[in-house]
């Protein structure tokens, strides 16, 4: 080996030869790319939400009258909860119908109270910090939580009063206070011009707040009533309202507390955006009613309202013969709710926020 590596350095140097044939490359076959070093995508995580906590309860009630809520979409309901625009949790309004005030200490019937009885209820409801709304606010809390006073009353004056009714004892509290008053009025076709006007003009001067009681009215809804007497108690008022007051009403209160399933169903149909029942069971504050699903042998003249499945169409009223009993147990159940809406702030928010701010958007800042 070593003898033939010599020799073949000492060979003179020979012209180069043509260029060898170039050797046909290997076929092409596909191959998988080696690894660029960068890691494939991974998916997002999926986030879990947190059990929602269950509603408000309150041993302050009849244990009977449990809260019923109303809106099915429970992400509506969070965010209209939490805005900081709207209503505070906890806020919370006591509807009082007033039936029959008497001008001296005469008591005759178990519904009605004096004046001075009138005056130590408003005076009880102002001492504990309440502050009167007029219906549409009331609808617009309730339907959106639209912002109210955190303790709130709605007072209700059944049945067809004069203008010196509401002039001797609600203008007072209007002129000092601002509160506004609902006339329950029936819209009978007997009125005189001139009571139809005492009542137009206190519309129109903006503090109370005509809505319907019916026509007939005497002849209350029930399970003999034919759709057709409804809906002419029903769409009657508000033609009635919309010849002479201008405007329609938004809210039925039932004609001696009677309603039915069917009544409710034809008062929605109608436009109605609120119904009152006679049935004291208790406050109500956003999604969240007090009613009872079933009849009540201790309580038999309070219909059940569960049936007709449509708290807003058959809320509470508490009478104005025991209402002042009440306005403590009312502004410590706003106060309870307030309380324990707090304690659940950060799990509401967090399961907002998994499965709602996605399609809802974020909730607004304060």
């Amino acid at each position: 080996m070593l003898l033939s590596v010599i020799v073949a350095g000492c060979a003179a140097p020979t012209a180069p030869s043509e260029a060898p044939a170039t050797r046909a490359a290997p076929p092409v076959t596909a191959t998988t790319p080696p690894p660029t070093g960068t890691p494939a995508p991974t998916s997002t995580p999926v986030r879990t939400p947190p059990e929602l906590p269950a509603s408000y309860q309150t041993a302050l009630l009849n244990p009977r009258d449990t809260p019923h809520a109303y809106l099915g979409d429970t992400c509506r309901y969070l965010r209209d909860k939490w805005d900081p625009a709207n209503a505070v949790p906890g806020t919370v309004v006591m509807t009082v119908m007033f039936h029959s005030v008497t001008m001296d200490d005469q008591v005759t019937s178990d519904n009605q109270i004096s004046f001075d009885q009138f005056n130590e209820l408003m005076e009880g409801l102002k001492a504990n910090g309440f502050e009167a709304v007029n219906t549409a606010q009331m609808a617009d809390f309730l339907e959106h939580n639209a912002r109210i006073p955190p303790r709130s009353v709605l007072l209700v004056a059944d049945d067809r009063h004069r203008a010196e009714y509401f002039d001797i004892l609600f203008r007072p509290y209007y002129e000092k206070l601002g509160w506004p008053v609902v006339n329950a009025w029936i819209s009978t076709p007997i009125s005189t011009a001139q009571l139809w006007q005492e009542n137009a003009d206190l519309e129109n001067e903006g503090w109370v707040d005509h809505q319907a009681h019916g026509v007939i009215h005497n002849r209350p809804a029930g399970p003999d009533s034919t759709d057709e007497y409804v809906l002419g108690e029903l769409q009657g008022s508000v033609d009635a309202f919309l010849e002479h007051f201008g405007k329609r009403p938004i809210a039925y209160i039932w004609p001696g507390g009677g309603f039915t399933p069917r009544s409710v169903e034809l008062a929605r149909q109608t436009g109605y955006r609120l119904g009152f029942t006679v049935n004291p069971r208790g406050p109500v504050m956003f999604n969240w009613v007090p009613q009872a699903d079933a009849s009540d042998a201790m309580r038999p003249s309070y219909i059940a309202e569960g049936p007709a499945a449509d708290p807003l169409l058959t809320l509470p009223r508490y009478w104005d013969t025991d209402a002042a009993t009440h306005i403590g147990s009312v502004a410590q159940i706003g106060d309870e709710a307030a309380a324990y809406a707090a304690q659940n702030k950060a799990t509401e928010l967090e399961y907002y926020d998994t499965l709602c701010a996605p399609t809802y958007g974020p909730l607004p800042v304060e």
